[in-house]
């Protein structure tokens, strides 16, 4: 080791010289160094750098600094080379006073990623402080009469460095009447007492000047000096007694006042006045001494008369005089070691030193969060702090340093179920009992990308009427993101697919931003029952997150197509056409049968015909069946009858408002005898088609059970699900829609509240259940002359509804 050694103080010049020692401390990952007091600037202390493991191409980029906590600039780093080096003049007592060790602890944070390192100083004594007494002249009064060996003691010098530096000697000047002893105070020093060797005379000898000097243990030795001014008193013989010189107390701190230290006794043999003696403090004891204690100068007690503080101060030296009132009066001395004991008194301190925040909600588990130092003013167990955190925290304590910790993240973190953490630092010290400090410490979590939008259901179904108005809202699907800011930025869009020949976009469309679907043209139920989509939900995070939800959308028939009457099988178009009856038929003999479909669903497709009056108000002998279309005779035909007949047939739907078509039916009555080919072509016609209707009633049935079946489940499925999710925008049109149901045999539906009371005429009234087969092949029925009229215009569409009633289903 390089030993920094001074000359003589302020006489020659200081010879600079040190070995710098870096350790690595197991486990702790910390670099040691030392160097002497008073270097000059720019002294190598270290390769900090090089120690620590960090190229110097990093110290800039990643922010190399060093912090040291109340000791100003002393040591700086050069970033270029990474050397550590002295900035500005260390003097060990101003930084240590008369502590034993002495260091200076640097706190190294890089970031980029950050890392704390801790570098510890060791700041080296050199005897650069001579001993010093307080005054420059101390004076003695001494009687002549005093006895051999008597011993008076002095003031002794103190020296501000430590260990060897500071180890006294005394010497005193040669004379023939005092020698000097040394006295050991307990782990205190020394001081000398004057011991006198030969009796004064104070006629011959009235003043005496000594010197005494003082050496310190340093290499080279300094020295300080006192002169002793000693008068020869000529009086009282017998001095005041302590019956010790020295007296040790302890006491705790923080004691109350008037608290009695000690009581001292001391005695005088002599009689009368010279016996009495008052007590009082010596012109010694320090100004900040007396303040602190008080003594009694009749009884001899030192009682405490300020606060105590281990902290301020752990020791006093009182030097006390007991003085007798005889002329002249003499003196005695004695000297009281006040050892002052700590007590808890302080609580630990929580500095937060340095924060890294906020802390990104996908942080690796032993990411540095925050350093925190503490720091406790008591000694001993009083002055031990451990560190705790609040419980069922996501992060934990890892001491980095002695009383230095860094708060890590101990697992992961999820921003969605808890976006701040008010993290409360405890340090407690070992006291009994203990005290405490808390430190609160907020812990922000930022966001991440890791939730994609949801949907409340993965499917809704929403009805709406045909014919809506272009541009219709129909439905507002909505989408929750459970991130924040730009990740919770939600935009709805179309899956985009195709309808037919056509592009779903050219019938819907959905609001990027408020989710609300709408109709672009008007829906046709004939054209398009049921239109099934999805939409898309997306993010605004980066890399975006986005879920689909699928939308079926029912559209409902309206009353928007009048009947349409077919043509009859013979294949005759529209006009006049004329059918042959023969005057011998019964009564309900079918002669014709007007057919009609209805290009809606329902009930709006379900179709009734009514025979109109004749002009004149004549009876006509034929009436046309409610729900079948089938013209019939009331009764046997007669001579009176008309040979010509004129019927008019209203074909009529069921819709609100209902929708109506009319077809003239001509009859040519003739003889028996004059058409028995027509009338055996109706005969023939009438029963091939009462056979072929027989054979398409079979497989109605079969179609109506299958329909029936998906119908109950479709309506099971739909108020499951209506009850289930909460009220949606629907139709745009008034009224409560109607669930439709498709299959491959045309459309149906069936009311529970409505039921119709069909009359066909004879016998009792009939319910009816509708079945609309448009796929099926018109039943042959003779030629009939029809004449097509439409209420509010009808056209014939692709599929035929037919109209069958019960009586005539096998």
């Amino acid at each position: 080791m390089l030993v920094y050694r001074p000359i003589r103080q302020r006489t020659q010049r200081l010879l600079l010289s040190f070995l710098l020692i870096a350790a690595w401390e197991t486990g702790s990952s910390q670099v040691h160094y030392s160097l002497p007091e008073e270097a000059k600037h720019g002294t190598f202390v270290g390769r900090i750098a090089q120690d620590l493991g960090l190229e110097l191409a990093e110290l800039v980029p990643r922010l190399f600094r060093v912090a040291s906590k109340g000791r100003g600039d002393l040591l700086e780093v050069n970033l270029q080379n990474g050397i550590l080096f002295v900035n500005s003049r260390i003097d060990r007592e101003e930084l240590c006073g008369r502590s034993a060790e002495c260091s200076i602890h640097l706190e190294v944070i890089v970031d980029r990623p950050l890392q704390v390192f801790h570098v510890e100083v060791e700041v080296k004594d050199i005897n650069d402080n001579p001993p010093v007494f307080s005054v420059s002249e101390q004076k003695l009064s001494i009687y002549e009469s005093r006895p051999l060996d008597t011993r008076f003691p002095l003031e002794g010098a103190s020296d501000a460095d430590i260990g060897e530096n500071a180890m006294l000697t005394y010497r005193l000047s040669p004379n023939d009447f005092f020698t000097l002893d040394i006295i050991n105070k307990k782990d205190k020093g020394k001081f000398p007492v004057l011991v006198l060797r030969k009796l004064l005379d104070r006629e011959e000898n009235p003043q005496l000047q000594l010197l005494l000097t003082a050496t310190d243990g340093g290499k080279p030795e300094l020295t300080g000096f006192v002169t002793l001014l000693i008068l020869v008193l000529d009086a009282n013989d017998n001095a005041p007694l302590f019956d010790r010189s020295v007296y040790e107390v302890k006491m705790y701190e923080n004691s109350a006042n008037q608290t009695l230290v000690i009581w001292l006794n001391a005695s005088d043999v002599d009689e009368g006045i010279n016996k009495e003696i008052i007590y009082s403090f010596s012109s010694l004891v320090p100004p900040s001494t007396r303040r602190k204690f008080l003594m009694n100068e009749s009884t001899g007690e030192i009682r405490v008369n300020d606060a105590i503080d281990f902290e301020d101060s752990n020791t006093y030296e009182i030097h006390v005089e007991v003085t007798d009132k005889g002329n002249p009066p003499m003196v005695g001395h004695c000297t009281v070691l006040v050892e002052i004991l700590d007590e808890n008194d302080n609580s630990p301190e929580v500095v937060v030193t340095s924060l890294a925040l906020p802390v990104r909600e996908d942080a690796q588990v032993g990411t540095v969060i925050a350093l925190i130092s503490v720091s406790d003013r008591d000694s001993g167990a009083n002055g031990q702090v451990t560190c705790s955190l609040t419980p069922h925290v996501p992060f934990k304590l890892v001491s980095t340093f002695k009383n230095y910790y860094s708060l890590v993240l101990d697992s992961a973190l999820d921003r969605e179920s808890l976006e701040n953490y008010e993290v409360v630092v405890t340090a407690r010290d070992a006291g009994s009992p203990s005290l405490s400090a808390t430190a609160s410490v907020s812990v922000e979590v930022a966001d991440v990308n890791d939730n994609a939008p949801a949907f409340a259901q993965p499917e809704y179904t929403v009805l709406v009427k045909e014919n809506n108005p272009p541009g219709c809202h129909i439905f507002t699907v909505s989408a929750r993101d459970a991130d924040a800011q730009e990740n919770a930025l939600v935009s709805y869009s179309l899956v985009e697919r195709r309808v037919g020949e056509r592009a779903l976009s050219s019938y819907v469309s959905v609001h990027a931003e408020s989710g609300k679907v709408y109709a672009l043209q008007p829906l046709d139920h004939e054209e398009l029952e049921l239109l099934q989509f999805q939409v898309s939900a997306r993010d605004a995070g980066v890399p975006p997150l986005g879920s689909n939800v699928t939308l079926q959308v029912f559209v409902l028939d309206e009353n928007d197509n009048a009947p349409a009457l077919l043509p009859p099988g013979s294949g005759g178009g529209a006009g006049a056409l004329s059918q042959l009856v023969a005057r011998s038929v019964g009564a309900g003999h079918v002669v014709a049968k007007v057919r009609a479909v209805d290009a809606d669903s329902g009930y709006n497709a379900w179709l009734s015909y009514e025979l109109q009056p004749a002009a004149g108000g004549a009876r006509s002998p034929f009436r046309v069946g409610l729900y079948t279309g089938e013209i019939s005779t009331t009764r046997a035909l007669d001579e009176a009858d008309a040979p010509r007949q004129r019927l008019l047939v209203l074909v009529k739907d069921h819709g609100e408002p209902a929708l109506t078509a009319t077809a003239t039916v001509l009859l040519s009555l003739e003889d028996s005898g004059q058409a028995p080919k027509a009338s055996s072509r109706a005969s023939t016609g009438a029963a091939g088609a009462e056979a072929a209707l027989v054979d398409v009633n079979v497989y109605l049935i079969i179609a109506i059970c299958a329909v029936s079946s998906l119908l109950v489940l479709t309506l099971l499925l739909y108020t499951a699900l209506r009850c289930s999710a909460p009220p949606s925008e629907g139709a745009c049109g008034p009224g409560k829609p109607t669930l439709v149901c498709s299959s491959a045999v045309g459309s149906w539906s069936y009311s529970q509240q409505r039921r119709q009371r069909v009359c066909s005429g004879e016998g009792p009234p009939k319910a009816d259940l509708m079945a609309f087969s448009p796929s099926l092949t018109p039943c042959p029925l003779p030629d009939v002359e029809v004449e097509e009229q439409s209420a509010g215009g009808s056209h014939l569409s692709k599929d035929g509804n037919y109209s069958i009633h019960p009586e005539h289903i096998q």
